[in-house]
């Protein structure tokens, strides 16, 4: 392979130059669109291949596979090749040995060993870079079988990218902790970066970031701009978490370049392959300039979503194809309408799927999937006598567990969808397996799981018919805090320090992205905790949005307890209340309840130490969902005013605490 640095980006730079005149197309590089037609033409060298279709040029390292060049639009490589360490286009893993703890592992820049050309016609170009496992390299490479694959498309303005992996019974145990696909892009070209409609903006250079112009917060990942480049960036924060985005809307993101003007764009068109149902977070695109296919991390979510292989544990699965879709338009025009472009891409490549051409047998074509259609409606007997539909539910199949496991699943695939306002869904393009339904309901507590296996094979048409959710449930609402819709976005989230500023996120709707909320808490709860009384607060006001610590000390901090204060006018003695929390997020934290004495012991409900998702301190509003169903005797309850102690016991780090999704107080079943 070429060397590091330098000496390697100015070789990838004149390789791609020479590319040019030798497939005479200097002409077609200002005109991509005047090659339509053209047959897809492969250049195969000893230490590159390069696969044109006349639109694009896409060059990668032999037989490695790492993509060194990607040249469109009257611009030779919209790759980075000059960075230090990592340049191009390239799959890796973070993965680590069997029995490691934590989330991070060891870097592997996914090399493959072998070259294959799987198909060679006139509409479609197939490379396949293998690489097998050498036992050799135990504790150095991580045992799987991979087969790396790009495909090029005739007419295709951009390129396609899917892998096989494969962990065979003869393969060791070890952790998977994230794959993706990631493209460093030409610095010098692509500025500004668009995530959604209302996240999109100009970026700060990469040099902003480094310790004489930035200055690194309280993790790595975030910087406050204080020299940056371009003086509009300083005094704002720089962190590639505040660009997450949730898998179900996570389908179109990228880059474009001003002069000239082309876009370059990562379209996921199904989220099939991803882990962790259609909540799970992660990153999309960020400064360097950066652009992410993630396939599987445990961002937002922590050990849970690890991929943990045991000795002899067959598994296969396929990752992919994504869609890396360049466009362009004329100087005269608007640079920012790529991005619409981009989005109508998308839309078609939505239409498409499942792709008909991946040339692999473990990737199921559309008359090899199922579908499962149906009804869901819900009973609460205590809202409304009569079952209702359960309208804009999330329905999905994913593989068989308890319900609500589906946000913890990683192996295998999962197919959701939402339901229309009489609770029908269809879901489509289902793989062949065993699965089980699942649903979350907006404004209903707790997870659906229909409790009989779904089997789908080749061309089946299930027909589930009407399902009904009955959600947990035990006597009359007596008082509630909060939506039941798995976040904390309907409470109070405060106004961020003004030293640390993002201005996209300045009246914008997720203002929750702002950098150091947490510390909020300790500015505006001094030296008292929160106090929330039931008929005189509002949670959209008074209930902030997550139980931090308290910062009492350079670096100490201390936990902290909420009241919850509410008056009953009578007590069934008797009697049995249930008290429902639903954690929309927990870090490390140990959730304690207690009722009308503050230091009783052993608390009424101890969660234990539970949850490791991060969205406090990455920015988010939820992580994994959680739900705990608290048992009150009548006998601890007076008429009058009754307190609820909420604790959150963990104080090492300010970003331990609970995000609360809702809480519900519910009478015994005797009320009336």
């Amino acid at each position: 392979m070429f060397a590091q640095g330098k000496t390697k980006g100015h070789f990838v730079s004149l390789l791609i130059k020479l590319l040019k005149c030798c497939f005479a197309v200097e002409e077609l590089q200002d005109s991509p669109e005047m090659s339509s037609g053209a047959r897809i033409q492969l250049l195969k060298q000893e230490n590159y291949v390069v696969m044109d279709n006349g639109i694009v040029q896409l060059t990668l390292s032999n037989p490695e596979g790492i993509i060194l060049g990607i040249s469109y639009g009257g611009i030779d490589n919209l790759l980075e090749v000059h960075n230090e360490s990592l340049n191009g286009g390239f799959w890796d893993l973070n993965w680590s040995e069997a029995g490691s703890s934590g989330t991070r592992g060891k870097f592997d820049t996914i090399k493959g060993t072998s070259l294959r050309v799987v198909v060679d016609s006139e509409k479609q170009m197939e490379l396949s870079f293998t690489r097998t496992w050498d036992p050799s390299l135990e504790g150095e490479q991580a045992p799987l079988y991979i087969d790396k694959r790009y495909v090029m498309l005739r007419d295709s303005s951009g390129f396609y990218s899917y892998a096989i992996f494969q962990h065979l019974e003869d393969f060791p145990a070890f952790h998977i902790n994230t794959t993706r696909i990631a493209f460093m892009l030409n610095k010098d070209k692509f500025h500004y970066m668009a995530v959604a409609d209302n996240r999109q903006r100009l970026m700060p250079d990469p040099e902003d970031r480094l310790p004489e112009r930035g200055q690194q917060l309280a993790y790595p990942e975030a910087v406050l701009l204080v020299d940056p480049i371009e003086p509009e960036f300083k005094g704002e924060v720089d962190d590639k978490y505040q660009y997450s985005c949730e898998n179900k809307d996570n389908l179109v993101h990228g880059w474009i370049c001003f002069d000239p003007p082309v876009g370059f764009w990562q379209i996921t068109p199904s989220n099939e392959f991803r882990t962790g149902g259609p909540f799970k977070q992660d990153l999309t695109s960020h400064v360097n300039p950066t652009t992410l296919a993630i396939f599987a991390t445990s961002h937002y979510a922590g050990e849970d979503l690890l991929l943990k292989f045991e000795a002899r544990e067959a598994w296969k699965k396929v990752y992919g194809p994504v869609f890396i879709y360049l466009n362009a338009v004329p100087d005269k025009c608007d640079p920012l309408s790529l991005w619409d472009d981009a989005k109508i891409q998308m839309e078609q490549e939505i239409k498409s799927w499942p792709y008909s051409f991946p040339a692999c047998d473990d990737f199921p074509k559309f008359d090899e999937r199922g579908t499962v259609r149906g009804r869901l409606l819900v009973h609460d007997r205590y809202v409304s006598e009569e079952s209702r539909p359960a309208t804009a539910a999330y329905v999905g199949l994913a593989p068989p567990g308890d319900a609500g496991s589906w946000q913890r699943e990683h192996k295998g695939y999962q197919f959701w969808t939402t339901t229309d306002k009489f609770g029908y869904f269809d879901i489509s393009n289902i793989r062949p397996g065993i699965y089980n339904l699942y649903a979350s309901v907006p404004g209903v507590v707790g997870d659906y799981k229909y409790e009989t296996a779904v089997t789908i094979s080749a061309g089946s048409n299930c027909e589930l018919g009407e399902v009904l959710y009955e959600p947990p449930r035990d006597g009359p609402t007596l008082w509630e805090i909060g939506i039941p819709d798995r976040s904390a976005a309907e409470f109070y989230i405060p106004d961020p320090n003004p030293k640390y500023i993002n201005k996209l996120y300045v009246n914008h709707p997720e203002r929750f992205r702002q950098y150091g909320l947490w510390e909020r808490y300790t500015d505006l709860y001094p030296d008292e905790d929160l106090v929330y009384i039931i008929g005189a607060n509002d949670y959209r006001k008074d209930w902030f949005f997550a139980q931090v610590t308290r910062k009492v000390g350079d670096k100490k901090f201390k936990s902290t307890t909420w009241r919850v204060k509410f008056k009953l006018d009578d007590v069934d003695q008797a009697g049995s209340y249930k008290l429902r929390i639903a954690l929309a997020s927990a870090h490390h934290s140990d959730l304690q309840v207690r009722i009308n004495e503050e230091s009783a012991e052993p608390p009424l409900f101890s969660s234990g130490d539970i949850g490791s998702d991060n969205a406090i301190a990455r920015h988010a509003i939820h992580g994994i969902y959680w739900l705990f169903n608290i048992d009150i005797q009548g006998s601890q309850l007076v008429i009058g005013e009754n307190t609820i102690f909420l604790t959150q016991a963990k104080s090492s780090s300010p970003f331990q605490g609970i995000m609360y999704d809702y809480i519900r107080f519910e009478g015994p079943c005797s009320y009336s």
